[in-house]
């Protein structure tokens, strides 16, 4: 698309925005008829442990929207010379999971409790007998059923619980959905009808009326809606909320509102049966669409489903890169110490890049970048760990090879259970913050998985530009048209993607590296216990 083109959809209002909130930042992303990105903008945030629990505050969240949304405005400007006055469509995305509950005058009941919280145990092993399905802590329904046994006031009070991007879609259209994706981080799905698995809900029904609950499951949760099916449009009023220059005209249409392994799996294409793919960030986690059911229950397996509904299963991890930005930001303090002022990107390259010169196994060395609980191995408090013998082969190259294995660790004990589950992949898709120095993450991926790894240069896009390219399917797609139908031969056909196969030095490296890891997980699990 030429420059002038691209001026002529925005000024038309024919572009499609797309914001997504993730866990540091919150990004918008403005695609053309071409899919391809015109303007971004984007606004940092960070989470806050307040009172036994991580938050938000709707300050943060409202703050934060108008900002990124601001940032994009100027860039269009600065670059086309154009006003942005409408779009074709916009999409919103967030983090999945979590608890935002309201009361009937639309007030928040409780602070936000983010996916990040571990607070849920009791409820979660409960449902999980009660379901006979995983019920991951983070999930709503765990939440929710947590502030039941524990007795929260606030319970009985309940008009409405949903996640971040649906708390968004609801304040700027009116209407109470959810993306089916999204949904699925909240209750259990049923992926012929589409909808909330009605026998377990009848069954937490049950549950909360002999709790003396004066309401529904059905009348408090979201309606759930599949990719391309209409979820509302944007109000005056949330016209303002977005932008309150009032610029921004009210009407446009906004597709059902999604959670961030959604957009991930249409940011790379993975939401046909036998592909997948990885966003490795602050948190990592796996998505498979599958073909079939897994045999039983694995508490360590989330059962998801791609923005159409089809079934995934999600091996997601707490803990990925944040102990190595740390790590990073270290090395530099250590530079400018010294009279050298290298810039971050120029820190994480070298120190990526000098991970390949490691030994396959990291030389003996051995770390956990846990800065919070990870339930697939046990860990219920998170304390950054990194321990060696005597005799390790003690090297920057190593201990960065450490931190990068050590970050796909969880990830990889996840894994395997879908590999015994004789779970076919064809392709997995990287993206996210651990792929963004070429040919290390992805090679070390490929490693773990035993599988080929591909990125494609747009993955770099991320969650914003996947739900804007959902926002682009509820407007441009043909009758009947499926959405792994429209990505591949609309979107992604002819996209150019670079493929890494296992390097079997390597791959003998990583389950060497796991063996010390799964060993040494009682040191992490007992390191909260003495270093409070």
């Amino acid at each position: 698309m030429t420059e002038n083109q691209a001026k002529k959809e925005l000024q038309d209002g024919k572009a499609v925005l797309g914001i997504e909130f993730g866990s540091t930042r919150i990004k918008a992303v403005v695609i053309g008829s071409d899919h391809t990105p015109l303007a971004q903008g984007s606004h940092d945030w960070e989470n806050r442990y307040e009172n036994g629990f991580w938050t938000y505050s709707l300050e943060d969240i409202w703050e934060g929207l108008q900002d990124c949304y601001r940032s994009m405005t100027e860039e269009v400007k600065e670059k086309y010379g154009a006003e942005v006055t409408g779009f074709d469509a916009i999409g919103f995305s967030a983090m999945m999971h979590g608890y935002m509950a309201f009361d009937r005058a639309g007030e928040l009941l409780v602070p936000f409790r983010t996916w990040r919280n571990g607070t849920t145990g009791e409820a979660a092993e409960k449902l999980i007998r009660l379901f006979h399905y995983n019920i991951p802590e983070r999930w709503s329904i765990a939440h929710l059923y947590q502030a039941m046994l524990n007795g929260e006031e606030h319970v009985s009070s309940i008009d409405y619980v949903t996640t971040l991007a649906g708390y968004i879609h609801w304040k700027l259209t009116g209407e109470r959905v959810l993306g089916i994706g999204d949904a699925s981080g909240m209750f259990p799905i049923d992926p012929v009808r589409k909808d909330y698995q009605e026998g377990m809900v009848r069954d937490f029904d049950k549950l909360a009326g002999e709790m003396g609950m004066p309401w529904k499951l059905r009348d408090i949760f979201p309606a759930v809606r599949s990719a391309g099916e209409p979820a509302g449009s944007l109000t005056e009023e949330g016209a303002r909320l977005l932008d309150p220059s009032g610029k921004l005209r009210a009407g446009i249409p906004l597709c059902p509102p999604e959670g961030d392994a959604g957009t991930g799996m249409a940011a790379t294409c993975s939401v046909a049966e036998r592909t997948g793919n990885v966003s490795a960030g602050t948190s990592v986690f796996a998505m498979i669409v599958l073909e079939k059911e897994l045999s039983q229950v694995y508490p360590e397996i989330d059962l998801v489903t791609t923005p159409s509904g089809k079934p995934v299963a999600m091996v997601h991890a707490n803990n990925c890169t944040s102990d190595i930005n740390a790590w990073a930001g270290l090395f530099r303090e250590f530079a400018e110490s010294i009279g050298v002022k290298p810039d971050m990107n120029q820190v994480f390259t070298t120190l990526y890049r000098k991970a390949l010169e490691g030994d396959p196994d990291c030389g003996g060395l051995l770390s956990y970048g846990y800065l919070s609980g990870e339930f697939i191995t046990d860990v219920a408090e998170g304390r950054p760990l990194f321990v060696r013998r005597p005799d390790s082969s003690f090297t920057l190259a190593n201990f960065m090879r450490a931190h990068l294995f050590s970050a796909l660790g969880a990830l990889k004990i996840g894994m395997d259970i879908l590999e015994k589950e004789q779970v076919q992949v064809d392709e997995v898709l990287g993206h996210g913050g651990f792929f963004k120095t070429k040919g290390v993450g992805q090679r070390f991926l490929a490693a773990a998985m035993g599988t080929d790894i591909s990125v494609m240069e747009t993955a770099g896009e991320g969650g914003a530009w996947g739900i804007a390219l959902l926002a682009s399917y509820l407007v441009n797609r043909q009758e009947g048209e499926a959405l792994e139908t429209y990505l591949s031969e609309r979107v992604f056909a002819g996209m150019e993607k670079v493929s890494v196969s296992p390097d079997e030095k390597d791959a003998e490296g990583f389950r060497a590296f796991m063996e010390h890891y799964r060993k040494g997980l009682p040191l992490e699990r007992t390191a909260a216990q003495y270093f409070s």
